[in-house]
């Protein structure tokens, strides 16, 4: 096992902290003359795959060093229902699968190292952290020596075990300040005009520095300016310090120069904000200074007046908070089976199965979906395919369900959905042309179902091969669909060039068309072939590569989701109060899902040449 390290896997990357809380219940009495003592460990598996195992453990954990503490409580001694004062602080990143290990040990001993063989061992539960997160309180069964445990369930009853509740919550809240502000009197700038205002904010940092955080927009020709709302993360621009001093700069907005000239410039703090801006009806007001001016004249007053009202503090809602609330995540697939796949029976084909190998639609399905199936309590998804030939049909089917039943594209769990993929490639004619937007249309019509409320947020995996034929449709579709609780990721599978759809990935502007413009954006695209290679040469193993394709095809879809639901005003239902989960079908098995491919070739079938 490795040593405990710090909680944190790649701090540059954005991530939100969920602290931890562990009670234990009925747990096995292994002392004689008292009752356990028991402590839990908690470990996180930092190499090798990372999925739920179904064979017998057979290595302890604190031996193996695929997995990693992460840290442990303290001893609660003689009591079988220990409520554990220690928490624990990891960093959640919904676009990852981060495996979690939860032990119990009865301690015979004050001091308890790394090693563990002379404790005695009380139960185990594994889970990945997005299971605990999505339910925000957990309950398990706890497995023994040689199993991971399983879900409580509503009729359960008390296990040889016992059984583990972990409790989840976000440490951090996205705190902002909000106010008001508008200008009187600011000096004139401009000989023939008046002056085009705007405010910048700048955190000022310990050695004397500072740094923009915000700017307002430009108003023009005017002397008398009222800005729009503010809104800033009182983190980035007071590390929350109510005392720490914070710059507004007012500026004249020059077309024509390189430089815009300053107004004048304030100084305010976040405590004087609230405390003065913050009452009903009451006003800050601050003169803005232009130190310039000031030298040069001794009656100099000041060059105009900043007044700031409506000041509070404002939590904005988080991702979790939504999933903590019930918000279920309903997941379509759609598939392309048009004839640039190449055919299916030969290994050049993209769709080609070869004997213990995914191949790219494969593996971007189970990448995917290894994910979202953890926010979705249902697990049961929408699968399409398009472009084909269907059975005993003469046209081509611009959208058809994959399993090929009749108006019912539904599937169960992830082994579902590949299950349907295969039975569809061996029974449709690989066609064409390429069009999205019926099957964007298609699912946009579930999703416009879903906008009244914060109980569903849909998402679309779109696989295809080739460049969009219906292009100039597909935006359309698109940019109607933004105003929806959906997002569209795309990947991109083989060696085509795949420049142009690069355009519905609108990342720099939002997208458009004609007259029209996105309300946001809602489209990921990646190319598989970028998670293909290694730099040194060669292939990367199948494990890292869904791995490395899930963490940026997923990366947006928490900002996507809290964007629309603030563009719709909607805030999360209570952790305590969730909206109502839907149970998988009866006959569901999550160990079918778990699929180990042969990781071992060098340089396997599935991938073409690049």
């Amino acid at each position: 096992m490795n040593q405990p390290s710090a909680l944190g896997l790649n701090e540059s990357r954005p991530k939100t902290n969920v602290r931890l809380t562990i009670s234990a219940n009925n747990l096995m009495d292994l002392d004689v003359f008292s009752v356990s003592d028991p402590i839990c460990i908690i470990y996180e598996k930092t190499s090798g795959r990372k999925a739920t195992t179904t064979d017998p453990i057979t290595l302890p954990t604190w031996r193996d060093r695929q997995w990693t503490e992460r840290g442990r409580t303290e001893i609660v001694w003689n009591d079988l229902n220990p409520q554990f004062k220690t928490t624990f602080l990891l960093p959640y990143f919904f676009e990852e699968t981060q495996l979690l290990r939860f032990e119990l040990y009865d301690v015979d001993s004050k001091i308890v190292g790394t090693d563990l063989t002379a404790h005695d061992f009380l139960g185990r539960f594994e889970c990945v952290l997005a299971q605990i997160v999505s339910y925000s309180t957990f309950r398990a069964h706890l497995g023994g020596q040689e199993q991971i445990g399983c879900q409580v369930k509503p009729k359960d009853k008390n296990s040889k075990n016992g059984t583990i509740t972990i409790r989840a919550e976000e440490d951090e809240k996205n705190e902002k300040i909000q106010f008001d502000v508008c200008g009187e009197g600011l000096d004139r700038k401009d000989f023939f005009r008046k002056s085009d205002p705007y405010l910048n904010s700048k955190r000022r940092f310990d050695d004397g520095s500072s740094h923009i955080i915000h700017q307002t927009e430009v108003k023009p020709k005017t002397l008398n300016p009222r800005w729009a709302t503010v809104q800033i993360n009182t983190q980035a621009l007071c590390g929350k310090n109510p005392d720490r001093p914070i710059i507004i700069e007012c500026y004249d907005h020059e077309k024509f120069k390189k430089q815009n000239d300053i107004i004048g410039v304030s100084q305010i703090s976040l405590g004087q904000l609230l405390s003065e801006a913050g009452k009903t009806g009451a006003t800050l007001q601050i003169p803005l200074i232009n130190e310039k001016k000031k030298a040069k004249k001794s009656k100099y007053k000041n060059a105009g007046i900043l007044k700031f009202w409506n000041a509070k503090i404002v939590i904005e809602p988080t991702f979790l908070d939504f999933i903590s609330g019930g918000t279920q995540l309903d997941f379509a697939v759609a598939v392309d089976f048009t004839a640039s796949n190449g055919n299916p029976a030969q290994s050049s084909s993209l769709h080609y199965m070869a004997s213990g190998y995914p191949n790219q639609y494969e593996i971007a399905l189970r990448a995917v979906l290894s994910i979202c199936q953890h926010y979705n309590s249902s697990k049961t998804f929408e699968a399409y395919g398009f472009g084909a030939k269907l059975p005993g049909q003469h046209g081509v089917s611009a959208v058809f369900p994959l399993d090929l039943r009749a108006h019912n594209p539904s599937v169960v769990g992830i082994n579902g959905v590949m299950s349907a993929y295969r039975h569809a490639l061996q029974s449709v004619t690989l066609y064409g042309p390429t069009n999205f937007s019926p099957i964007i249309e298609q699912v946009a019509k579930k999703a416009q179902r879903m906008i009244n409320s914060t109980a569903r947020y849909q998402i679309l995996l779109i696989i295809t091969d080739g460049i969009i034929s219906d292009m100039y449709a597909t935006i359309n579709t698109v940019i109607s669909a933004s105003g929806l609780p959906l997002s569209i990721i795309i990947v991109g599978v083989g060696n085509e060039d795949f420049e142009r759809m690069h355009e519905l990935d609108s990342d720099d502007a939002l997208l458009q068309q004609d007259s029209r413009i996105a309300q946001r954006d809602i489209v990921q695209f990646v190319t598989m072939r970028d998670f293909l290679n290694r730099s040194t040469g060669g292939y990367l193993d199948t494990d890292t590569v869904m791995e490395n394709l899930a963490r940026e095809v997923l990366y947006e879809v928490p900002a996507q989701l809290t964007g629309y639901m603030k563009q719709r005003g909607f805030g999360p239902r209570s952790a305590d109060d969730p909206w109502q989960r839907d149970s998988p079908p009866d006959d569901y098995d999550p160990m079918m899902d778990h699929v180990h491919y042969n990781t071992t070739a060098t340089a396997p079938p599935l991938y073409p040449q690049v």
